[in-house]
């Protein structure tokens, strides 16, 4: 029996996943000329908005913070999958070739989550939404500083598993949201 946060888990992907369905037929994947630090950077602009409104109590911008937090698990599923593609690869994917990718993404994310879970006993569901945010960020930095030291780390986990970890917070963000 799945338990309820793998279900919420999944439902979030699932919603994700169809917006980046969309955004693949509408776009194409002119994500593919963006290096790793610059869809890090494009993370870090979301989970800025989002402190900023959270700070503010207001936004002008009529995009709600639950679609940043959307914004900021594609991005990462698409670091992932960036991660898993060579030069030889072509600029343009069809969503076909994509989707596989995609899911392997978010199941191994999946797995890590209910690894964590299981050992933290679900300690995120006490945490502030505020709070969750503040941690992405924190993630958000160790990156682009592991990105800055040309990716060596010394005892740190790498890149990939700050892109899991950064899903995984951002769907509990939304979990609480809901």
């Amino acid at each position: 029996m799945k338990s309820q946060t793998v279900a919420q888990y999944e439902q979030i992907i699932g919603t994700c996943k169809e917006i980046f369905r969309k955004k693949t037929l509408d776009y194409g994947t002119a994500w593919r000329i963006l290096r790793l630090p610059s869809i890090t950077d494009q993370i870090l602009i979301k989970a800025q908005r989002i402190r900023s409104i959270q700070e503010k109590g207001t936004q002008k911008v009529k995009e709600d913070i639950r679609s940043e937090f959307i914004g900021i698990i594609n991005y990462c599923i698409i670091a992932l999958i960036q991660m898993t593609l060579t030069e030889e690869d072509p600029m343009e994917l069809t969503y076909e070739f994509l989707e596989p990718k995609y899911d392997t993404a978010a199941r191994e994310t999946l797995e890590l989550l209910t690894n964590k879970n299981h050992d933290y006993g679900e300690a995120w569901r006490e945490m502030r939404v505020s709070s969750i945010t503040d941690i992405i960020l924190m993630k958000l930095f160790r990156v682009k500083q592991i990105e800055d030291n040309s990716g060596k780390t010394i005892i740190s986990e790498g890149i990939g598993a700050n892109y899991q970890d950064m899903i995984n917070y951002a769907v509990f963000c939304l979990i609480k949201l809901n």
